[in-house]
């Protein structure tokens, strides 16, 4: 076993690498940007060093500044977690000739592997049954619009080199090909370096399901069974669960045996997982399951798989790293009960899911479940990196039940002033569908009304908050004034300002018991159900913002870089026309007229904005 390891990544995988490693007794070595230099992970690691500014460009991908901290540190080995350069081939190779310890897959398997294209050739050569589409080397538009014409529409488009659900567009019809193929096409270079994409015929009721496999130096492979990801949100995996539900005996042997023999194809040593996509319109069967994509990685569901077989997959990496064969044979893997677990991001579900960036005041996690965790209180989300805040993972010996238990944990999250998804997952993990077991990618699209309700403040809510606001106890004259009168019955009822909204209700209802009120830096905030609302007295001080319905002013809701203006000022538009297209984290997001009018005030292609800019102003034409 190494001695010392360099972990080339940050924030929760970090913590987490650390954590085994530290339990083996090996010493560890963090990097970090310039704006890391506060986070956990960077105080977690026995010692660290700092490799350059936020951009990742020139910090986390910079695997030259990551090699000369390896010598500095005089570390043994190095493992890149997930993203980043973890599935780079090139720094792979300089790591293994720079004579460190490669905690990742051998560069010819991620080379083999790492372009979806190559990968899908490679498997359907191996026998291993792949996703109908078009996988060719002619990435002309009018070529590719063609190629989708002979799959059938719906069609996906995706990046090669992609993953995450970066670079992919599903196109319902031919005259939104272009457009679709343009978006992603720039989400692709800007987030892997390669333009490059494939399609695939879309499956209406799409599964994924994905196999955990592992491989040793000696030629050993096997497979710790697999996961369902299919709660996805923009092709992004929302909340992960092993093992498949639906999946009978059957199917689950061919789909392993599958992986394991994909795995074989391509000499394969260290963690991966085969993905794979199914036809869930008749249920999960052998013969509706293809493959999609391997990743050459651990991955971030990785704790659900450890959940359910009591393997810690981290310390596996380590071991078959150091030449060690697999910590056990097929034979000696079972699953036990059921995991889950859901991603908690900093992201506002209410604006399309938009990252939610600045400092967390406050931040108060569940403690009854596994937290894998990359901030702390007083720490800053920045716009640089995936806003990803923690995951929770739950175990139980039934699938109801440990739905109900990761529910419950995410109604406990506690996060201000940044907005998290919280209230969305336990609404997620609470829905019917899903419990049910019928479950598709886009279930999330479908019940997105009752995922994500309006803004409408329920009772209990204003009730805790107008009660706090009232000194002494309601039942008693002396110190319950409000409304106090000789002879008549006294009137209770308060007015609160949550947000900005002004509610009046009678303060002497009864609070909700899971309601947590706090102070948070002189304001008060309340706690319910995964959620959080600033509240105060109402006052005229605070001006309410203009809604007259006659224009609208757009601003960027985030910092990024204006990558596409459709449109001129001056222009009359639609209501829903797309006006400027605005990268932000890797992703897209569009901005589209509210009402049909005037548009005024943009901004200039290629322009650097801030959060708050006007991107754009709208204007009802007389």
């Amino acid at each position: 076993m190494m001695d010392s390891l360099l972990v080339a990544n940050r924030g929760e995988i970090a913590c987490r690498i650390f954590r085994t490693a530290r339990r083996l007794g090996i010493r560890t070595i963090a990097v970090y940007s310039e704006i890391d230099a506060d986070m956990p992970f960077v105080k977690e690691a026995d010692e660290a060093h700092l490799i350059g500014p936020p951009a990742a460009r020139e910090s986390y991908l910079d695997g030259r500044k990551i090699l000369d901290a390896a010598r500095k540190s005089n570390a043994a080995a190095i493992h890149p977690g997930y993203g980043f350069l973890s599935e780079n081939a090139g720094f792979a190779e300089a790591v293994i000739e720079t004579g460190l310890v490669w905690i990742g897959a051998p560069p010819k398997a991620i080379r083999a592997m790492g372009l979806k294209d190559a990968a899908k050739r490679l498997m359907h050569n191996a026998g291993v049954a792949v996703t109908p589409g078009y996988m060719g080397d002619d990435q002309d538009g009018a070529h590719l619009a063609a190629e989708a014409g002979k799959i059938g529409y719906p069609v996906l488009i995706k990046a090669v080199a992609g993953g995450g659900g970066k670079g992919m567009r599903k196109v319902d019809a031919p005259d939104a090909f272009a457009d679709a193929l343009a978006s992603c096409r720039r989400e692709a270079q800007a987030s892997f370096g390669d333009e490059r994409v494939l399609l695939e015929k879309y499956i209406a009721n799409p599964r994924h399901i994905e196999v955990q496999i592992f491989g040793d130096v000696h030629g050993g492979i096997v497979h710790l069974f697999e996961r369902d990801c299919s709660l996805q949100r923009r092709h992004q995996k929302v909340i992960e669960e092993a093992p498949a539900p639906g999946m009978d005996e059957a199917t689950r042997r061919a789909v392993c045996a599958a992986a394991v023999e994909a795995a074989r194809a391509v000499d394969y040593v260290g963690a991966g997982t085969i993905e794979f996509v199914a036809d869930a319109s008749e249920g999960l069967r052998a013969d509706r399951v293809w493959f999609m994509e391997m990743n050459t990685r651990l991955q971030v569901e990785h704790p659900v798989t450890e959940a359910i077989t009591g393997e810690d997959l981290v310390e596996w990496q380590l071991r078959i790293a150091a030449g060690e064969g697999l910590p056990k044979p097929q034979g000696e893997i079972a699953i036990s009960g059921w995991a889950m677990e859901a991603r908690l991001y900093a992201e506002n579900p209410a604006s399309g899911f938009l990252p939610s960036t600045g400092p967390i005041r406050h931040l108060r996690l569940p403690v009854n479940i596994r937290i894998d965790s990359g901030v702390g209180q007083g720490n800053t989300v920045s716009p640089f990196y995936d806003p990803m805040l923690a995951k929770l993972i739950a175990h139980e010996p039934s699938r109801k039940r440990c739905a109900a238990k990761l529910a419950d944990a995410c109604r406990k999250v506690q996060v201000w002033p940044i907005k998290t998804n919280a209230g969305f997952l336990a609404r997620l993990l609470a829905d019917a569908d899903f419990n049910a077991g019928t479950l598709d990618t886009g279930l999330i699209e479908r019940h997105g009304d009752r995922l994500i309700p309006d803004s409408t403040l329920e009772d209990p809510v204003i009730c805790a908050a107008a009660r706090a606001l009232v000194p002494g106890d309601m039942s008693d004259p002396w110190t319950a004034l409000t409304g106090f009168r000789l002879a008549a019955e006294a009137d209770h009822r308060v007015a609160v300002r949550i947000g900005d909204t002004v509610c009046r209700i009678d303060a002497a209802k009864v609070a909700h018991d899971e309601i947590d009120i706090a102070m948070i830096d002189g304001e008060q905030v309340i706690f319910a159900d995964g959620e959080g609302w600033a509240f105060r007295p109402p006052d005229s001080s605070h001006a309410a913002s203009r809604d007259d319905g006659e224009e609208s002013v757009l601003p960027a809701p985030m910092p990024g870089l204006i990558v596409a203006i459709d449109v001129k000022n001056g222009d009359t538009v639609r209501k829903g026309r797309k006006l400027v297209t605005l990268e932000a984290m890797k992703m897209e997001h569009t901005l589209r007229a509210p009402f049909d009018g005037v548009v005024s005030g943009l901004p200039k292609p290629g322009a650097q904005v801030h959060e708050g800019d006007v991107l754009a102003v709208v204007e009802k034409e007389e």
